[in-house]
């Protein structure tokens, strides 16, 4: 059984898959539009590769 996904990682799998179409579908319900959106994902991407590579220096 090498190289072949268990049944106990396409439960996790199944259920991270909805668990995202939720938080979509909420955060969807806010009608933000696009560009605030970019705009904030893009910070958020920036905020924790910031932290990371903090965290890489001091370790």
């Amino acid at each position: 059984m090498s190289g072949s996904v268990g049944e106990g990682a396409w439960l996790s799998i199944i259920a991270l898959s909805a668990w995202a179409i939720l938080a979509f579908g909420a955060y969807r319900s806010y009608r933000i539009d696009t560009a605030k959106t970019l705009r904030m994902a893009l910070t958020w991407a920036a905020i924790f590769t910031g932290v990371a590579l903090l965290f890489g220096l001091v370790l």
